[in-house]
C-alpha cells in the first residue's frame, strides 16, 4: 500500500550504558557508555514503522540545512522524503539509559518553531495515497495552512488518521479519525474540569464525544494505554476497545505505531471499529516485543511468536526466571473449556510463579481427535486461556506432542491432569534434558469435552 506520513521530523538518539560509580565532581552517576543508537523520530518514526512494515512510504515533512538534517535522510533509506525547508536547526532529543532505567533526557534545538511554509511538493504528495497518517509533533508542520487545505481536501476519498500534540494543531474538519491519548485529550477539552478523573473510560467516553464535536471529524479514538482505547463516533456511537494483556515495555512509539495500525487497516478496507482494534493490536504487540529498541534490532532471536494471540512467552518466561521464579507449563486441545480443565490449570499454576500452556493447533488437534474437531478455532481458544487468570501465556504447537515447544523455553515443571502417574506421561523424557520435573495434578472424571460437545450435539 501507498501509505504518506505528514508530520515533524525529529532526530531521536538513545545512548545505553553502565554505572557503578559517582562522579568526583558531584554526587551524580558516570555512565559508561554501550551503545549510541540514532533513529528518526515524530514522524520518521511512523514512516520507518510503515516501510519496514513493507509498505510504500512518503514522508511530508520539513528539515533544516545542517549536518543533522542530513542524517536524517540517511536514515530514512527506503522513505520517499518530499521535505520542505523548516527554517530551524534539527531538533534532537537524546535519552541516556543505564541499564533499564532512564536517567535524563537532553532536548537540542526543540525549542517551538515558526509555522513553516509547505511547498507545492508536499501538498502534490499527498495524492493517490491509499492512507494518510498526520503525526504531530507540536513543530507546525501540520498547522501549515496550505498542508491543512490539501488534506481536508484528500480526506473527501482518503482515509485519513491523525495523531495529534498537545502543542499541535487540531485535526483538519472531516478526517477519519484522530488518535488522542487521555493526556492529549484533556489538553483539548475541558472534561476533567467537570469532576471525571483522566485516563480513565469515563473521562475518555465524554472527551472522545466532545472532540467529534469540536473538531467535526469522523470520529475519535482516546488511547487508554496499555487498557487500550475509546472510541467514538459522529453517529453519538462509542465503543471501548480493549487492549490484549501484553507485558509492556518502553512504551516509546507506541502511539505512533497504533495511528500506523490504524491507518493500514483503513487502507485494506476496515472500517473505523475494526480498525482501531487492529491499532490496539499492533500497539500491544509492539510493547511486548520490545518496543523501539527490539523495532531496530536487526539480529538476534526471533521471539516465540503466539499465533492469535499477543503474549510473548519467552519474555514472560524470562522475567519469572530472572526473578528466581518457577516457571509451569501444561498442555492440552482445551476445546470447549469446562470446570475440569479449570481446576487443573489453577493447580498446575499453583506449583510456581507463571504457567505457560501449550497448545495444540486446529491441525494438530484434527489429526488426534478426527476431521470434526477442534470445535473451537485456536484463536478463539487462545483467547479464553488467556482470559483466565491463572494462565500466564500460551504457545500453539503443530505436532502431536509439545516437546519441541517446551525445548523452545524449557519450564521447571511440566504438569498434568490424569489418573495416571507421572513417569507414564510422554513429557518425562523431555523435562529430563534440562533437569525440570513432571507432576500430575488432580484428575475430576466425568468432566469431558467429549461428553459436553455430544450433549451440545443432541440439544441441538
Amino acid at each position: 500500500m501507498r501509505i504518506v506520513v505528514v508530520g515533524d521530523t525529529l532526530l531521536d538518539v538513545d545512548v545505553a550504558g553502565t554505572s557503578d560509580r559517582l562522579s568526583p565532581d558531584a554526587p551524580v552517576p558516570v555512565v559508561d557508555v554501550t551503545t549510541d543508537d540514532r533513529r528518526a523520530g515524530g514522524a520518521g518514526l511512523v514512516a520507518t514503522m510503515l516501510v519496514r512494515d513493507g509498505h510504500d512510504v512518503t514522508l511530508v515533512t520539513v528539515l533544516g540545512d545542517d549536518a543533522r538534517a542530513q542524517e536524517l535522510r540517511d536514515l530514512l533509506p527506503d522513505v520517499t522524503v518530499v521535505a520542505g525547508p523548516s527554517g530551524a536547526p534539527t531538533p534532537v532529543k537524546t535519552r541516556v539509559r543505564v541499564v533499564d532505567h532512564a536517567l535524563v533526557r537532553i532536548d537540542e534545538g526543540c525549542a517551538t518553531p515558526p509555522v513553516p511554509e509547505a511547498t507545492d511538493a508536499m501538498t502534490a504528495a499527498l495524492d493517490d495515497a491509499d492512507a494518510i497518517v498526520v503525526a504531530d509533533y507540536g513543530r507546525g508542520v501540520a498547522a501549515a495552512p496550505a498542508l491543512r487545505e490539501a488534506l481536508a481536501r484528500v480526506a473527501e476519498h482518503t482515509p485519513v488518521v491523525w495523531d495529534p500534540h498537545p502543542k499541535g494543531a487540531a485535526p483538519v474538519p472531516g478526517i477519519t479519525v484522530a488518535t488522542p491519548n487521555a493526556a492529549e485529550a484533556r489538553r483539548f477539552t475541558d472534561v476533567d474540569g467537570h469532576g471525571v478523573p483522566v485516563a480513565t473510560v469515563p473521562f475518555a467516553t465524554v472527551a472522545a464525544t466532545a472532540l467529534v464535536e469540536q473538531w467535526g471529524v469522523g470520529a475519535v479514538a482516546v488511547t487508554l494505554g496499555d487498557r487500550g482505547a475509546l472510541l467514538a463516533d459522529d453517529r453519538s456511537d462509542s465503543r471501548f476497545v480493549p487492549a490484549p494483556s501484553v507485558t509492556a515495555g518502553d512504551p516509546c512509539g507506541a502511539g505512533d505505531r497504533l495511528a500506523a495500525g490504524v491507518a493500514v487497516a483503513l487502507a485494506g478496507g476496515a472500517d473505523v471499529p475494526g480498525a482501531v482494534a487492529a491499532g490496539v493490536v499492533a500497539a500491544s504487540e509492539y510493547l511486548a516485543a520490545g518496543g523501539v529498541t527490539a523495532l531496530f534490532a536487526d539480529d538476534g532471536p526471533a521471539p516465540l511468536r503466539v499465533p492469535g494471540a499477543d503474549r510473548d512467552a519467552l519474555r514472560t518466561v524470562h522475567e519469572v526466571r530472572s526473578a528466581g521464579g518457577t516457571v509451569v507449563a501444561t498442555g492440552g486441545c482445551f476445546d470447549l473449556l469446562h470446570a475440569g480443565h479449570a481446576r487443573t490449570l489453577s493447580a498446575a499454576r499453583a506449583l510456581g510463579d507463571c504457567l505457560v500452556v501449550c497448545l495444540n493447533s486446529d491441525s494438530s488437534v484434527r489429526a488426534l481427535k478426527g476431521p470434526e474437531r477442534p470445535i473451537m478455532t485456536q484463536d478463539d481458544r487462545v483467547e479464553l486461556l488467556l482470559a483466565l487468570d491463572c494462565v500466564d501465556a500460551v504457545v500453539v504447537f503443530d505436532e502431536h506432542t509439545p516437546d519441541e515447544a517446551l525445548r523452545r523455553f524449557r519450564p521447571d515443571v511440566w504438569a498434568k491432569g490424569g489418573d495416571y502417574t507421572a513417569s507414564e506421561l510422554p513429557e518425562a523424557a523431555t523435562l529430563a534434558e534440562w533437569g525440570g520435573h513432571v507432576v500430575t495434578v488432580p484428575f475430576h472424571p466425568g468432566r469431558s469435552t467429549t461428553r459436553l460437545a455430544a450433549a451440545l450435539e443432541h440439544v441441538g
